[in-house]
């Protein structure tokens, strides 16, 4: 399948040098920001980073519910990490990670193995058109993916689909601040070479009431609406560190766009937890 996705072509173009470089080492199993409980601002190291990834996944993952003996499906799974890291923690659980990429299902097959009580597949397909049956998961996750789906109202569709009614939807995205649309909108036509491309198709980002009401009308509750925008930030400067180091300037222009939306009170980083309703 044919996907914009820039700076996937450049990690990959990177992970054929080999398992050494620092691209490798740095998104071998997450690729999203991380979460610190106590931020601090300033750069930080690749093992603080790695760290704080990390605990972005046991933070996804808790918003989700997740448990024991759950159908759990996690669309844009990028490498697998969310699912090695449920892997590891839960057991009789059946994961399945849902991508359009084929190059990164090819990957995520190569490091993640299932435990012995789990079973793991990872598929090539669209998040707007998911490819199973209705209520076939009890969990579905998206972390950090949605805003490259071509349509969120068309995905909330599919992901209320193939949920059980009392199913979870967890959604971790780039919401945009209501009180701030017009405030953003002059800023963004002040500055219209501020955005990169690096990150390729992405759709405008919403509002938290935008979710609520989208949500409603597909029959998922937003039950949970956590802003993590604190949290998140000392990943901007370690990222922009990281591109500049392996010759991404377009990175690095990618991420200081976003860094400049968010320090500027336009977006916020959030966790939205949905329920599935009859």
């Amino acid at each position: 399948m044919s996907v914009d996705l820039p700076y996937f072509d450049d990690f990959f173009d990177r992970l054929a040098q080999g398992p050494d470089s620092h691209i490798t080492r740095v998104f071998q199993r997450h690729l999203h920001w991380g979460y610190f409980a106590r931020p601090v601002e300033g750069d930080v190291s690749d093992e603080t980073f790695l760290a704080g990834a990390e605990a972005m996944t046991e933070h996804v993952s808790r918003a989700a519910g997740v448990a024991d003996g759950q159908r759990i499906l996690e669309v844009g799974c990028g490498f697998g990490g969310t699912i090695a890291h449920m892997n590891d923690r839960l057991s009789n659980c059946h994961f399945v990670g849902l991508n359009i990429d084929e190059r990164q299902v090819r990957r995520a097959r190569e490091l993640v193995t299932a435990r012995p009580t789990n079973d793991v597949r990872f598929v090539v397909g669209d998040a707007c058109k998911i490819p199973f049956p209705e209520a076939s998961f009890d969990v579905v996750m998206a972390v950090e993916c949605i805003f490259h789906f071509p349509s969120r109202r068309t995905f909330l569709t599919e992901a209320r689909r193939v949920l059980r009614t009392g199913g979870t939807l967890m959604v971790s995205d780039f919401i945009a601040n209501a009180r701030k649309f017009a405030e953003m909108s002059d800023w963004m036509e002040a500055n219209p070479n501020a955005q990169g491309t690096f990150f390729g198709s992405m759709t405008p980002a919403i509002s938290s009431e935008t979710y609520a009401k989208l949500g409603r009308a597909k029959r998922l509750e937003l039950v949970q609406d956590e802003d993590i925008t604190v949290e998140s930030m000392p990943t901007y400067p370690w990222m922009k560190r990281v591109y500049a180091q392996n010759g991404l300037p377009e990175g690095v222009k990618t991420v200081s766009f976003l860094e400049e939306l968010t320090r500027r009170g336009f977006f916020e980083y959030r966790v939205l937890t949905f329920r599935a309703t009859a």
